[in-house]
């Protein structure tokens, strides 16, 4: 019980701090996206996995061309690419739908900023487990049905900004090792690691470790 309050208070306080600080460069990122590409300025991604394995609106920049998730998933043209994307651990090191500004903002994760509103409105908490697509976890599901229960285990806490994943390697984490270490997270969360967590995020981020 105090881990939740103490989790949701730090959430609510860290994400109304993160909001007024970069809502300037939130705004340019945003203005930036419209002159490149017509679209939305966030993604128009399908909803992810949350808590209780239940679907919630994900809030991030537009970092790609309009459509990229279904047209990766749909069109005859991605088919390639798609299946490289599943054998890679559900991540494309050079991923020809990514727009110019689109990797600069990934380069720096400024496109996860827009997540700070999900925390806010309790969908997310600042550290948690990755938030995860419902695809990717049904397809890891059926490839190891031993490890349904260790989903449910999973998705018995929030998602969140930032994670193991986040400070350990992030995209050049396999997508098995992610699931191991949410898992993990998940059965010894605590306080004092959240807030571990949270102070070496920054220089995860700075290094861009991980990130393409």
């Amino acid at each position: 019980m105090l881990y939740k309050v103490f989790t949701r208070i730090l959430d609510i306080i860290i994400s109304i701090i993160a909001i007024i600080v970069f809502s300037p460069l939130m705004i340019v990122i945003a203005i930036l996206i419209k002159i490149e590409s017509s679209g939305p300025v966030f993604a128009d991604v399908p909803e992810r996995v949350g808590l209780h394995y239940k679907p919630f609106k994900f809030y991030k920049f537009r970092s790609m061309i309009v459509n990229a998730h279904s047209l990766l998933r749909e069109d005859p043209k991605y088919k390639k690419l798609y299946h490289e994307y599943k054998n890679n651990n559900y991540k494309l090191k050079d991923d020809p739908r990514v727009t110019k500004i689109g990797k600069f903002i990934r380069r720096y994760s400024i496109d996860e900023l827009p997540q700070f509103f999900n925390v806010f409105l309790g969908d997310m908490s600042i550290v948690g487990p990755r938030a995860y697509y419902f695809d990717e976890l049904e397809f890891y599901m059926k490839s190891n049905p031993d490890f349904k229960n260790h989903i449910q285990e999973i998705t018995s806490i929030k998602p969140g900004i930032t994670g193991v994943w986040q400070i350990s390697g992030r995209s050049e984490i396999p997508f098995d090792k992610r699931i191991e270490i949410d898992l993990e997270y998940s059965r010894n969360k605590s306080i004092r690691k959240n807030l571990v967590i949270i102070f070496k995020t920054p220089f995860a981020v700075l290094l861009k470790k991980g990130a393409y």
